[in-house]
């Protein structure tokens, strides 16, 4: 059983998550083998359904690309299932290949296994009026009960403005899921080229507004208000996880919410690779933080997978260590202190608390470390910069390290790190995750590092399938 969902024959790509009588349904975007950078004609509809978010059931393929002609003869993009009386609806993205119009199409059915698309495809295009023709994706519809009717949100471009920021989530209406009416712009704020993949809930007493961009940076994004009327108002960290978590969307069972989102693989699987388009799905359950903003945790079913614990040898390589029973400490330094723990299995679940003075410059935790510490990845703890960093070493020239997260200040961090072969999801104090990849070192050891300042370490666990 894999920790990170993705099919024997390709890659996860964009997640159209939907919740139906104790089952979540993951429609996703089937990317190929071999990976792509920008995604490949031919993309289909995959479907995995499962009960409890760990085992996924995949059923057949819900729709593929049309003949010559049709509105989705090069592939089918992202989209939204909805259901009315019994009846379920899948409004996708017909794409018929670069610089021609996107439209939406539909399918239906009975089941959700069996799909039928519609004859009349495609049932909605842009309005020149207000939208540019080319970007007009990714539709969602939802019930507005303040107005009586289905609204959809799709991914859009107003037809003026700097090229850059005519991004915009467009919006439709319709009385019944049949009949279609394109009306101005939902919100338009001028900050992107696009809003990708738009996504929307209630949340306590706000609306919660989800796109992902690819722009100023390839992240999803959300914003809140207390109205559909806006205004879009953004948290102190207004986005799920970094660059390696895209697309994202939700569903709730009607007591938990959790965001879908795909972790891209590297070409040549190397750390230098670009990004690819498609990888392993990811989910991140969200709860409230203290300033009603949202926060994102690990589903606890996903170390329910992993129980068998992981023997750890305390073992110092560099500067002073102190050993408590299972607290180890170090500092303070004007320079760098590790020690290490013994080997990481491919898949394992490890979580440590690090608690350091005020003024320490950084610490974390080193993974699939050799045992001479030339070769690592580092989880880098910088209190005062507030935040985590995913590094490595070596690490070329003035090359940038690979990613980062902001993290609220604190002397203290709770880290819970999820890894299966070359994919790594972390979480910090149950509030920001962090999802990358890890290609160059394959094998190594768990270890602990300081570097100028004091830290310790304890709640130390490791456990494997």
């Amino acid at each position: 059983m894999r920790i990170f969902y993705r099919p024997t024959d390709g890659f996860v790509g964009d997640v159209i998550p939907f919740y139906w009588q104790g089952a979540y349904h993951a429609f996703y975007l089937k990317a190929p083998l071999p990976p792509t950078r920008h995604g490949a004609d031919g993309t289909p509809y995959a479907h995995a359904v499962s009960r409890d978010l760990v085992t996924w059931e995949e059923w057949p393929l819900v729709v593929e690309p049309g003949p010559p002609g049709a509105p989705d003869d090069v592939s089918c993009f992202t989209g939204t299932v909805i259901e009315r009386d019994g009846l379920f609806h899948l409004f996708y993205t017909g794409y018929r290949g670069p610089n021609q119009p996107q439209t939406i199409c539909r399918a239906t059915s009975r089941d959700l296994r069996t799909w039928d698309k519609d004859p009349g495809n495609p049932i909605l295009a842009a309005d020149p009026r207000w939208y540019e023709s080319i970007d007009w994706r990714d539709p969602f519809p939802f019930w507005n009960a303040e107005v009586g009717e289905y609204w959809m949100l799709l991914a859009a471009r107003e037809k003026d403005g700097p090229s850059n920021r005519r991004g915009c989530i467009g919006l439709a209406t319709s009385p019944d899921l049949e009949t279609w009416t394109v009306q101005p712009p939902f919100w338009s704020p001028r900050l992107y080229f696009t809003h990708e993949c738009p996504d929307l809930f209630r949340w306590k007493d706000s609306w919660v507004l989800v796109y992902s961009t690819f722009s100023e940076r390839h992240i999803t994004h959300y914003r809140m208000s207390a109205s559909l009327a806006g205004p879009w108002l953004a948290p102190p960290n207004d986005s799920f996880d970094g660059r390696a978590f895209y697309a994202a969307k939700t569903a709730s069972d009607g007591v938990r919410r959790f965001a879908f989102g795909w972790n891209p693989t590297r070409a040549g699987e190397s750390d230098d690779g670009p990004w690819e388009w498609g990888g392993s799905m990811i989910l991140h359950e969200l709860h409230a933080g203290a300033d009603s903003g949202l926060l994102v945790k690990a589903p606890p079913e996903r170390a329910a997978l992993l129980t068998q614990p992981v023997a750890l040898t305390f073992a110092p390589r560099l500067g002073t260590w102190q050993q408590d029973g299972d607290v180890y400490s170090s500092g303070p330094t004007d320079g760098f202190a590790a020690a290490l723990l013994g080997d990481l299995p491919d898949a394992c679940h490890v979580t440590c608390r690090i608690r350091c003075d005020a003024d320490t410059r950084a610490c974390g935790l080193l993974l699939r470390a050799d045992d001479v510490l030339e070769h690592y990845y580092a989880l880098r703890w910088e209190p005062a910069n507030r935040r985590i960093v995913f590094d490595r070493w070596p690490r070329p020239g003035d090359v940038p390290f690979m990613l980062e997260r902001p993290l609220p200040e604190s002397r203290e961090l709770q880290i819970e790190v999820f890894i299966e072969e070359n994919a790594i999801v972390v979480y910090c104090n149950g509030a920001v995750a962090l999802n990358s990849r890890m290609y160059d070192h394959r094998a190594g050891q768990l270890g602990l590092f300081v570097s100028e300042g004091r830290a310790t370490f304890d709640q130390i666990t490791g456990h494997h399938s």
